[in-house]
C-alpha cells in the first residue's frame, strides 16, 4: 500500500481501485476472484481507514502517523476486519503504548470496519526516508 500512496499518479477512482488490489490482492482469502464492487467497497473502506489514520498525530512530530510513513501494511479481510501492521520512530518511543490503541480505536468507529488489530512491527525499522514527500517538506527533510 505504501507505494501507491505515494506517486499520486492517477484519478481518484483508479487510486481507490489500485488500493483495493493493494489491499485484498487478486483474490479474496476463500481462494475466489474478488468482484469489482467487493474491490470498490474495499477502496472505499480503505480511504476512511487512511482518512482516520490522517488524523492521527505523533505527539513529537508534527505529522500524522501515515504520512510519517509508521503504517506498513493495511488488511481489509472478507469479513470487514482490519489488520494493520505499523511500526514507530523507536522503540523507546514515549507512545509506544497508546498510539496503537489510538489507531484501533480510530479505525474501529469507521461504519463498515467489524473490528480492527493493529499489529507493532519492528522490520524494516522506521527511516525519516519512509516519509512522503509532504512530510519531508514539512519537516525540511529531503531523502
Amino acid at each position: 500500500m505504501t507505494d501507491e500512496r505515494r506517486d499520486g499518479s492517477g484519478g481518484r477512482d483508479e487510486e481507490a481501485m489500485q488500493r483495493a488490489e493493494a489491499i485484498l490482492g487478486e483474490q479474496s482469502q476463500t481462494g475466489e476472484e474478488t468482484s469489482p464492487e467487493r474491490l470498490a467497497e474495499v477502496g472505499r473502506i480503505g480511504e476512511a481507514i487512511v482518512e482516520q489514520l490522517q488524523s492521527i498525530y505523533d505527539p513529537e512530530i508534527p505529522v500524522n502517523i501515515y504520512e510519517l510513513g509508521l503504517i506498513y501494511r493495511i488488511d481489509v479481510h472478507d469479513d470487514n476486519s482490519v489488520t494493520i501492521d505499523m511500526t514507530l520512530t523507536s522503540p523507546h518511543c514515549p507512545v509506544a503504548e497508546s498510539l496503537p490503541n489510538d489507531v484501533q480505536h480510530k479505525v474501529d468507529t469507521i461504519d463498515d470496519v467489524t473490528s480492527c488489530e493493529v499489529r507493532i512491527v519492528w522490520e524494516p525499522p522506521w527511516h525519516p526516508s519512509m516519509m512522503t514527500e509532504e512530510a519531508q517538506l514539512e519537516l525540511g527533510m529531503i531523502y
